[in-house]
């Protein structure tokens, strides 16, 4: 039976609702995953450390997607809300255009800055080249990533999260499969994997873009457009913490790296890398679940049901809390083979990946609360809320702790940055929501 924003949510149909949200997160963080695991055990970890080097730019240009697919999907759920659909189309198309341009404009200045953002950060030699031989392929694919980042929150504003998720799986698929053929096959290595990337990235964020300009059965279609500079500034203000958020990741794990090549050289980045792409899949799950309520969030809050929007927040932290224990229980059980199947081949990094592991895992203990919280607020049209949460939880905090923590336990202490960074984090996040309840009715 088709789940309709306007229904009232139980437990089972909220999960139902979100479901194919979080399944189609995993599914994109799959792609820096399988090119870390192709790259590290056919091409060898000098590669590995580079991909992981140089990834944090490339996220930082393809990000701004995200910024209009939050930011333009509450506006849009909540206009929708309103009765007001004609209106919520013209947002939709006006943010998708924009958007595009955006992408192209992001290409370019990426293919500007590569080498010398490379070099700044630290990159010399070997590490440098691999660098830009990786990240100038995947850069001719960003327009699409861009449009990938921002339908991956629209489909399921349009009513169509299901078809979302399969979008997605075709992309994840494609890149496993090229991945397969081009790194492991044909050996071509850090071409191979970039190559793989984009390709994938193109299916991503074309073919969604073909659907909402076709005749379709969703809420949404793309058509005609004019500049709405107040509905603008409302989706750039709403999805600014989305966008502050992937940013502050993107710099903070530029650190991380710098603070690795002091105290741990090229084999603590590798080490890092295999945390990241554990971290990229859980938090996934937890960014899923929020982009996958955050409509129904919107719609509610549009039509002043105030007794729905209570209720929403309420299951949203008990299935949140859940999924932080699950999660970290599973971080302790699989890190051993997990660290194996990326750097197995060398005692030493598995040693280091491993210790790293298991202090990071506690992290997944408070993440979701101030991933959930700042979505929360997005949905609610308060984007300055939102914003502060993410700025705090993603780069202060974190940058701190990663600053600070290794004078005293050295590498352990960038491990444990994390842990203290999301406990903050949490906490903000907690005070926020319970001292806005009144203004917004929940």
């Amino acid at each position: 039976m088709k789940i309709l924003l306007s229904d009232h949510f139980s437990y089972k149909k909220l999960l139902r609702y979100t479901f194919s949200s979080i399944v189609m997160m995993i599914f994109t963080s799959i792609y820096g995953v399988v090119d870390g695991f192709f790259v590290s055990n056919f091409a060898g970890k000098a590669p590995f450390a580079a991909v992981n080097f140089i990834m944090p730019f490339l996220m930082i240009l393809g990000c701004v997607g995200f910024m209009f697919g939050t930011g333009g999907g509450a506006l849009i759920a909540k206009t929708l809300g309103e009765g007001k659909a004609d209106g919520a189309n013209r947002i939709f198309s006006m943010i998708v255009y924009i958007s595009a341009a955006c992408g192209v404009v992001l290409m370019a200045a990426g293919l500007i800055f590569l080498r010398p953002v490379a070099q700044l950060l630290g990159a010399q030699g070997e590490l440098l080249e691999n660098c830009v031989l990786y990240g100038r392929i995947i850069l001719a694919a960003i327009p699409a990533f861009v449009l990938q980042y921002e339908f991956q929150c629209l489909f399921a504003t349009a009513g169509k999260p299901q078809l979302g998720l399969c979008v997605t799986v075709a992309a994840g698929l494609t890149n496993i499969v090229l991945d397969w053929l081009l790194v492991a096959v044909m050996q071509l290595g850090l071409v191979g994997a970039a190559a793989a990337t984009a390709f994938s990235q193109c299916v991503g964020g074309i073919i969604p873009l073909v659907y909402f300009a076709c005749p379709n059965s969703s809420l949404l279609r793309l058509g005609k457009a004019r500049f709405d500079a107040n509905s603008f500034w409302k989706v750039c203000l709403n999805g600014s913490s989305e966008l502050m958020s992937n940013i502050s990741m993107s710099l903070v794990s530029m650190l991380y790296n710098v603070q690795l090549i002091r105290y741990a050289g090229e084999d603590g980045i590798a080490a890092y890398g295999v945390l990241m792409y554990v971290n990229m899949i859980f938090l996934a799950a937890f960014i899923g679940y929020s982009v996958g309520a955050s409509p129904v969030i919107s719609y509610h809050y549009g039509a002043g049901n105030h007794d729905e929007l209570k209720g929403l927040l309420q299951k949203s932290l008990r299935i949140v809390g859940v999924f932080s224990v699950l999660m970290f229980g599973a971080a302790e059980l699989l890190a051993e083979p997990i660290a194996r199947i990326y750097v197995g081949y060398d005692q030493g990094l598995l040693s280091m990946t491993l210790r790293g592991f298991m202090i990071y895992s506690f992290s997944f203990l408070f993440a979701g609360i101030a991933i959930f919280g700042s979505s929360f607020f997005t949905a609610l049209n308060d984007g300055l809320t939102s914003a502060l949460i993410s700025f705090l939880r993603t780069l202060l905090f974190q940058a701190a702790a990663v600053l600070i923590l290794p004078y005293f336990f050295a590498v352990d202490g960038i491990w444990m940055s994390m842990i203290v960074a999301e406990m903050a984090a949490a906490l903000v996040s907690a005070l926020f929501m319970a001292g806005k309840r009144k203004r917004y009715h929940y």
